[in-house]
């Protein structure tokens, strides 16, 4: 059953991504929003985000766990990049922020635990997670850092939409959780930039690329997600009013100033507002924030997911060696060949969504109406 749930994940995942890049996303979006889906995907992130670091280490160390293949276990892994992926693709629309209604702020604080994870390992240089079965632990690393990756995304098309979801949430993203100061420490050490062997590399599209001397200035995709995180939450007056400028937080943002080039203006125009708030913000004490009585509301999933299962994460394993992580050889034959059908040319053609055409002549058509987002014309 929860194969069966996976893939149709997954399906939803590819359907999204081919839609995106059509521009033909609407119809997929307003179906999750209708059907009011999009708080049962961030449930299901979280599940395996939990399932990650409470059951898949003590299952690991189980002395009965000598699975005769890893494919099960990778599926479960790769469950949560698909939501995440899924999640980030939608995320760009505001009636879909809007519809996580209070699991957004279980959302935030699932972003916020990625990022800080990555901003940790950039520090250090290090991996914080490391899992038991060798041919698991590269596959397991590579897939923490894009998931971590992609939860920035979703996190900033979150910030983009701060004027219009519930005040407990900028609360959440300013207060509790401190995000412009966890930002400045990724602009600061830059999780997906590295020297390797004396060669400068970047990661973009899902791979490492090496970078010429010409090109390391230039703002990577991932680099644009922050500082636009960072322009959303800085400059917005309900989120400066809200905001505790106290002597460290201002600390922590002057840093940026360092790295608002010329350069970096000129490739993205919007942090010159940046840079003249940053200034105004050296030479003044701003006011402290307004304590209004505020009922706060909290994220609550990963709470209750915690207590139903406490103190129950050892049988959890023993139960899923024995029924889930141990199968024979015709149910791996069987997994196999699903996932053959999941990932083959027909499905892929069928879940692409048809071209779009000319409103006027009927030819494919590349330009898409500005006005309406929704009639398409082969030329201007």
């Amino acid at each position: 059953r929860w194969l069966r749930q996976h893939e149709y994940v997954e399906k939803l995942n590819m359907h999204a991504i081919l839609s995106a890049s059509t521009g033909q996303e609407q119809l997929l979006t307003e179906l999750l929003v209708t059907y009011t889906k999009i708080p049962v995907l961030i449930g299901e992130l979280i599940s395996v985000e939990i399932w990650k670091h409470k059951v898949f280490p003590v299952l690991c160390q189980l002395e009965d766990f000598k699975p005769r293949s890893t494919f099960p276990i990778y599926v479960v892994l790769h469950h949560e990049a698909s939501i995440i992926n899924l999640l980030e693709t939608v995320f760009f629309y505001k009636e879909v922020c809007e519809s996580a209604e209070d699991s957004v702020l279980d959302l935030i604080d699932y972003c916020h635990r990625k990022l800080t994870l990555l901003a940790a390992q950039s520090t250090n240089r290090q991996t914080a997670v490391l899992f038991p079965p060798q041919e698991l632990q590269k596959q397991a690393e590579v897939m923490e850092f894009e998931i971590s990756l992609k939860a920035l995304s979703v996190l900033r098309f979150i910030t983009d939409q701060v004027e219009s979801l519930p005040l407990s949430v900028l609360t959440r993203m300013l207060n509790t959780h401190n995000l412009p100061c966890l930002l400045v420490e990724l602009v600061e050490h830059c999780p997906w930039s590295r020297w390797e062997a004396g060669k400068f590399k970047k990661f973009e599209n899902g791979t490492w690329h090496l970078v010429s001397p010409e090109d390391q200035v230039k703002m990577t995709k991932l680099d644009g997600q922050v500082w636009l995180a960072l322009l959303n939450l800085l400059l917005s007056p309900e989120c400066q009013r809200k905001y505790h400028f106290d002597g460290f937080n201002k600390s922590q943002l002057l840093k940026l100033r360092a790295f608002l080039t010329d350069v970096l203006i000129d490739q993205l125009p919007n942090l010159v507002e940046m840079q003249r708030f940053l200034s105004h913000l050296a030479v003044t004490e701003p006011a402290p924030p307004r304590k209004d009585l505020v009922l706060e509301q909290v994220p609550v999933i990963w709470d209750h997911i915690i207590k139903k299962n406490m103190g129950k994460w050892e049988a959890i394993a023993r139960h899923q060696v024995k029924c889930v992580f141990s199968p024979t050889e015709e149910e791996l034959k069987l997994h196999a060949h699903r996932w053959t059908q999941l990932y083959s040319l027909d499905i892929m053609e069928a879940l692409a969504p048809d071209k779009p055409h000319c409103r006027v002549c009927g030819a494919e058509a590349a330009k898409r109406c500005s006005r309406c987002q929704n009639e398409w014309y082969c030329t201007r």
